[in-house]
């Protein structure tokens, strides 16, 4: 695996340092053409600029196109959790045959790694079928991991999918504080917006002034409207509010935003299902999803927090943001596994492009280290 990774270095260092050379080959000829013609002053002030200008615009060229790739940018985004279970994989498997004390390291090492018990139980035993006492390499057990993971995801694999028999459809989206909600929100609306459909965002964080500046800054950004109130207001009766709005303006989505509330607070709790309560006597059947999103640095954290919000908020689907600031990526799959939810997209970056639809086979790969 050393080896891998080194590979992997070389190759991203190999393109800085072409990025790097290039606008050195460029600098030595600003400065021979300022002294060679006569007009000095005036050439080379006018020439000087241009030439920056030009230079940033073909340094950011080749990141964009790396980051087309969405494979690439999930794997950059997983390596914290890829480099744990791999490097440990790499380590495990040096024994030419799977024994006891293989398996049970590596079932250590997937639990450690928050894939939680049940899932690193069943990893394991799906490597043991057909192979205990045989020869095995760390790269035959990533593939094996990769397609058992694979199985547990593919089912919850689907993305949020708008009803145009909804006016509007209603997602309240829901999570603690710090996890992302009104970041995924804009990103959802920009999503929405470029499908052509027509969006209205909901400030529902009313206890927070730079939560509802945040969502005005996306609904500018987005050219979409944002239903707002006074801070300390009553979330309930924005949320009415805003399902109002959007319904007498026929408006395709609406997407509520909520207070960040901490699993173990029961009045906030309450207060949340109070507003689906009310948006539920609003539209029949509304919220029409109900969206977690979990923070993947909070680990099996994020499996309590899940359990709770179901029983008060009827949770229907997932968004995993900050997949690219944590080793414990696999407690993906120990949600996946547990709850059977929808996971919708997730999050391994700051820009827009970094919140893509879940992909099982893509996810599994990328999570134990196999190349595409």
């Amino acid at each position: 695996m050393a080896d891998e990774k080194k590979g992997w270095f070389q190759r991203l260092r190999g393109k800085k340092d072409e990025a790097v050379e290039a606008p050195t080959e460029e600098t030595p000829a600003e400065e021979t053409e300022a002294p060679s013609p006569e007009p000095a002053p005036a050439e080379p002030e006018v020439a000087g600029p241009p030439e920056p200008a030009s230079e940033p615009a073909s340094e950011p060229i080749p990141a964009p196109q790396e980051k087309k790739s969405w494979f690439q940018r999930l794997k950059a985004g997983l390596r914290k959790s890829t480099s744990a279970i791999s490097g440990g994989i790499g380590d495990i498997f040096t024994k030419a045959k799977l024994d006891d004390d293989t398996l049970e390291e590596l079932e250590d090492l997937l639990i450690t790694s928050d894939l939680g018990v049940s899932v690193a139980s069943k990893l394991t035993q799906a490597l043991a079928k057909g192979r205990y006492d045989k020869e095995i390499s760390g790269e035959e057990v990533k593939q094996v991991l990769a397609d058992e993971v694979e199985k547990i995801l593919k089912p919850v694999a689907k993305p949020l999918v708008i009803n145009s028999a909804n006016k509007p459809h209603i997602i309240l989206m829901a999570g603690v504080n710090g996890a992302g909600k009104t970041t995924t929100i804009g990103k959802l609306a920009k999503k929405f917006t470029e499908d052509g459909k027509s969006v209205m965002l909901a400030a529902g964080d009313t206890f927070r002034a730079a939560a509802v500046e945040q969502l005005q800054v996306w609904g500018d950004r987005n050219g979409v409207p944002v239903v707002t109130k006074e801070i300390g207001a009553d979330a309930a009766a924005l949320a009415f509010e805003a399902v109002e709005r959007a319904t007498r303006e026929g408006t395709d989505v609406l997407l509520i935003d909520t207070a960040g509330r901490l699993q173990n607070r029961d009045e906030l709790m309450a207060e949340l299902a109070k507003v689906v309560r009310v948006i539920g006597k609003k539209v029949d059947g509304a919220p029409h999803d109900t969206v977690i999103v979990l923070d993947a640095t909070t680990g099996q954290n994020a499996v309590h927090q899940v359990e709770v919000f179901q029983k008060l908020a009827n949770i229907s689907g997932i968004v995993m943001t900050k997949l690219d600031g944590s080793a414990r990526g696999g407690v993906l799959v120990a949600c996946a596994e547990k709850f059977g939810l929808p996971v919708h997209a997730i999050g391994v970056g700051e820009a827009i492009e970094d919140l893509q639809p879940f992909d099982a086979r893509e996810f599994a790969r990328a999570l134990v280290g196999i190349e595409d």
